[in-house]
């Protein structure tokens, strides 16, 4: 595992999201509820960045485009279009700050 760098909890408002782009993934880390959620960035069911959704206060993020609903602790996809999860990775918070623990490269 490598453990990157995402911000500062404090700077990662309720309900909103970033984006962070690391070793060759795009995710979307969210705070929801004062958790926090990391998950691939993009849409399962079409090009579109997840960061950019809509953060629900259910725990989900509706996609921009076609408004598919993902479960944000899962990735699990809740409603058409989309059928396939996103992949989700852990979130650890130390010291204030918002880390995500990402697999390693292939060797």
């Amino acid at each position: 595992m490598a453990r990157i760098f995402v911000c500062q909890n404090d700077s990662l408002g309720e309900g909103e999201a970033i984006k962070l782009e690391r070793l060759s993934l795009a995710i979307a880390v969210v705070n929801s509820g004062g958790s926090f959620y990391a998950i691939s960035d993009r849409c399962s069911h079409g090009n579109a960045s997840m960061s950019e959704g809509y953060i629900e206060d259910d725990g989900t993020v509706e996609c921009p485009l076609h408004s598919a609903r993902f479960c944000l602790k899962t990735g699990k996809a809740l409603c058409q279009p989309a059928t396939e999860p996103l992949s989700t990775f852990p979130v650890v918070v130390v010291d204030d700050a918002i880390y995500v623990d990402l697999p390693e490269a292939p060797q």
